[in-house]
């Protein structure tokens, strides 16, 4: 009898354990959930947004380019936007593939983790960096923590930051919201307003010029010209860019809207 009641015992405090360990799990689970559940900011663009285009360097078709936002992940609890940027292509002698690729907190718009494949004639270069905006660092390729700033952007989320700011022509708009401190402030100069025609129809579209303290196409010295539709969703229609070796140009040759864009008829002007 004493033995059946000891057993007992240790069964019903078994089964006690496994329900505790059960409810923990369970609030555990419930508490991750709650986590992942935040506010989304309003943007144009949504999960299978997609932008394709045609590549010139000077005069010469050399390749193609896609902006494309890629899925919905998690990066340390927080919901984000994968989105990537990909130019390829290239002349006799000289060959481009770049790949960068941006995960953005889709309430903060800050970006959490940015990833550069950069293969451009004999120079390759592979570059990850984990963006913690809460800590107020960045880690380069596993390197020692480096200071950022609050609501950190890369190089490719700023191509969708800008198509969450309003544009009035004739100002010039200054954050200080590039990761790499010294290099900001960023600008955003508003040109002025133009019809082009591209592959993908002609369009209404603002021109503004992005400057960034930084080597590549937004640099101070490259001049670029970005051509975006006139309307709420600030598509990057056109992209010209003066390199130390030529010109680089981009020209729309479709568009896919994503999961949160409006219909899916075309953007050209009617």
């Amino acid at each position: 009898m004493v033995v059946m009641q000891a057993t007992a015992s240790v069964a019903l405090a078994q089964d006690s354990a496994r329900a505790r360990d059960t409810a923990g799990a369970e609030r555990t689970r419930v508490e991750l959930q709650a986590a992942l559940v935040q506010p989304r900011v309003m943007v144009p663009f949504g999960v299978g947004e997609r932008a394709d285009y045609s590549v010139k360097y000077g005069p010469f078709s050399v390749g193609s380019g896609v902006m494309e936002v890629m899925s919905i992940d998690t990066i340390r609890m927080r919901e984000t936007w994968h989105t990537i940027f990909r130019v390829r292509g290239g002349v006799i002698g000289f060959r481009v593939n770049d790949r960068m690729e941006s995960w953005i907190d889709t309430e903060t718009l800050a970006s959490l983790r940015h990833r550069q494949e950069l293969d451009e004639g004999p120079n390759e270069r592979e570059r990850q960096f984990e963006i913690f905006p809460d800590k107020g660092v960045f880690v380069e390729n596993g390197r020692d923590p480096q200071p950022t700033v609050a609501l950190p952007l890369d190089d490719g989320s700023f191509l969708y930051f800008i198509r969450t700011v309003p544009l009035e022509v004739g100002k010039e708009y200054s954050f200080d919201r590039y990761f790499r401190p010294d290099r900001n402030p960023v600008r955003i100069q508003v040109l002025r307003k133009e019809t082009i025609s591209v592959p993908a129809g002609t369009f209404n579209t603002v021109v503004i010029r992005p400057i960034i303290k930084a080597r590549g196409v937004f640099s101070e010295n490259g001049r670029a010209e970005v051509w975006l539709t006139d309307d709420s969703r600030h598509l990057m229609v056109q992209m010209k860019s003066h390199m130390k070796l030529g010109s680089l140009s981009l020209f729309l040759k479709s568009y896919k809207p994503g999961a949160s864009s409006s219909d899916s008829s075309s953007l050209a002007k009617e």
